[in-house]
């Protein structure tokens, strides 16, 4: 089913000075302009090609990629302002339109970034935007397990700690206590389910919950190790913000991945850092 707002793979029917023709079924034919043609482009071809509304509201395709399509969640800036709405940047010709009633009670300004969801407003059949992202998401876990790896934009700031967007469909929460680093409003990560709360909300981690998230962190302080010969001066009373530059987690977390690899006799501990051990024969 061919729709507005995505990527489709359309036939084209003909050819004419200003570019080609698609095969748009119900939608009938569809301009792909001169300048997105590719080369050698000839009738009976398949073009992937994104569908949307142009300046006159006539369907049109093209082969640019917008920075994200119908469905999904953007971190765009606002261009203009006007008497019907924001225009956003999306990466494509024609901005893209987050009428007034789509946003918040603060209104966009010209010139900042927000976190936004695309859609087809199924009235007009035109795409816009929205900054209201509560009535796009599921507060309740659907199918996710604790430990799973999931997608994440931070959309925003509590006082108890990160919001974000689960694999753009959910919503989950990063505790204040848990970043160790600064996150920005916009930003995409990975991340992991802690807990499924009894309400249903979810809780994430920018870390793998577990035994296995130790092992992870043990084999990249090892790793490190041998890159910078072998001593790497950070301890276990080294502030919380040197070890996560360092390595990338908490310090709970390293002492934990330290002391695992103390155990295995792989290196030793002192005041002034940690060194790799060279293993003996009789050792081993």
């Amino acid at each position: 089913m061919i729709q507005i707002g995505i990527y489709n793979y359309l036939p084209v029917v003909k050819e004419v000075d200003f570019g080609v023709y698609l095969d748009g079924d119900s939608f009938g034919e569809i301009l792909l302009p001169t300048r997105y043609v590719p080369e050698g482009c000839s009738a009976g071809d398949i073009l992937e090609v994104f569908l949307y509304n142009d300046s006159e509201d006539r369907i049109i395709a093209t082969t640019e990629k917008p920075y994200a399509k119908a469905g999904e969640f953007a971190f765009l800036k606002v261009v203009d302002v006007t008497q019907v709405g924001a225009f956003m940047d999306w990466g494509l010709p024609k901005d893209l339109l987050v009428p007034f009633s789509e946003q918040k009670e603060k209104r966009m300004e010209k010139g900042k970034y927000y976190v936004v969801r695309i859609y087809l407003d199924e009235k007009s059949k035109r795409i816009a935007a929205s900054s209201k992202l509560g009535k796009f998401l599921d507060n309740e876990a659907a199918g996710y397990k604790v430990g799973e790896e999931v997608g994440l934009l931070i959309y925003a700031k509590t006082e108890m700690g990160y919001q974000a967007v689960i694999n753009s469909s959910h919503t989950g929460l990063i505790y204040e206590t848990e970043v160790f680093s600064s996150l920005k409003i916009g930003q995409k990560t990975e991340g992991f389910i802690k807990k499924i709360r009894g309400d249903g909300k979810i809780d994430l981690s920018l870390q793998r919950p577990g035994y296995g998230k130790i092992e992870g962190i043990a084999e990249k302080i090892l790793a490190k190790l041998k890159e910078e010969g072998g001593f790497i001066p950070v301890s276990d009373k080294s502030d919380p913000e040197i070890i996560y530059s360092k390595f990338g987690v908490s310090k709970k977390n390293y002492k934990k991945a330290v002391g695992s690899l103390f155990k295995k006799r792989l290196l030793t501990i002192s005041d002034k850092g940690i060194t790799l051990k060279t293993v003996k024969p009789e050792d081993s």
